[in-house]
């Protein structure tokens, strides 16, 4: 009588060696793995070249220099992860790089911090814009594309760049088809973001885009740059069907996502463009619209100091908007 007994027992029990055995292949199933990995970061290598602007609108390759960047991968939920270059502006990575960081892991988009200043001897380009020219910034950017999209844990095909102002030249004209031909390599950047970009500079062929969707954001009291040429620039590429936006923010600074500034802090020192455009006329030649003289940061549309601030709501509204819009790619 308790043979039937035995049986039941052995069936429970071949059912449960059952359950335990996919259990433990899903474990080592590489999608598993994944769902479990932490969070990552890593320290890259950076091969790149520094040019001048006129080398850069000449396609020369410049003196081979070694910079940085801080990949930062999420929580591991899938097998890749979309990702973001940021590229910092005049100041160098601050506090409000940090917090994009933080923003853009947590909902699933891996970062990488580029940093274009150390490896070149440069601490801040505020009071000296010289030292650093924004188009050679974008030589970094493209060699950051590069080295993600063969990492193993990123999407090559949604990898955009985010630039804050003086960054911000390299992450919205590195869409140019021209640009990207002299620097770049087959990998595209999946969208352009920037944040209070100077817009007064225009070189031929910068309505000549990869065709990949770009945003702009821009507080409309920044005296730093003028968010005045930005509207011409994207009313120009909309006309031409391109998908672009420009958000205005009222009451709003430069460098407003900025979380340790305060509402608003002068910088006595800062050299501004604000008052300036600059167009290239010939091939590398970069002039004075106004007074067709060549561009010189001792031409007197230079303006000497400008202001900075932290405003929350707008930086709300700004990683609300970026986040969905990376998240529709």
């Amino acid at each position: 009588m308790r043979l039937p007994i035995f049986n039941v027992f052995a069936k429970a029990m071949g059912a449960m060696a059952a359950l335990l055995g996919l259990a433990l292949s899903l474990l080592a199933s590489p999608v598993h793995a994944q769902s479990n990995l932490p969070g990552r970061i890593e320290m890259h290598v950076v091969s790149s070249t520094t040019v001048t602007g006129d080398e850069f609108l000449l396609g020369i390759k410049g003196r081979v220099v070694l910079l940085s960047g801080e990949l930062r991968l999420p929580q591991g939920t899938t097998p890749k992860f979309p990702a973001v270059v940021l590229v910092h502006g005049s100041g160098g990575i601050g506090a409000a790089m940090d917090a994009w960081v933080h923003h853009l892991n947590q909902a699933g988009v891996a970062t990488f911090v580029l940093d274009t200043f150390t490896g070149r001897g440069i601490t801040s380009t505020v009071a000296d814009q010289t030292q650093l020219h924004s188009l050679a910034m974008m030589v970094d950017t493209y060699k950051a594309l590069d080295i993600l999209a063969k990492h193993p844990r990123i999407d090559a095909n949604k990898i955009s760049v985010m630039g804050f102002s003086k960054g911000a030249v390299a992450s919205i004209f590195s869409a140019s088809t021209r640009f990207k031909k002299a620097y770049g390599s087959s990998n595209t950047f999946a969208s352009h973001i920037g944040l209070y970009t100077p817009c007064n500079s225009r070189y031929q062929g910068d309505t000549q885009l990869t065709g990949k969707p770009m945003r702009l954001f821009h507080g409309t009291t920044d005296d730093y740059v003028s968010v005045l040429p930005c509207r011409d620039y994207v009313k120009s590429l909309q006309q031409q069907g391109v998908n672009v936006t420009l958000t205005e923010f009222p009451d709003t600074d430069h460098s407003y996502d900025g979380p340790t500034l305060p509402k608003k802090l002068p910088f006595p020192t800062a050299q501004s463009t604000r008052n300036c455009q600059f167009v290239e006329a010939t091939p590398s030649v970069m002039v004075n619209e106004k007074t067709g003289q060549p561009f010189s940061y001792s031409d007197p549309c230079i303006a000497l100091g400008a202001h900075v601030g932290h405003n929350p709501e707008s930086t709300a509204q700004t990683v609300k908007a970026v986040i969905e819009f990376l998240k529709s790619l």
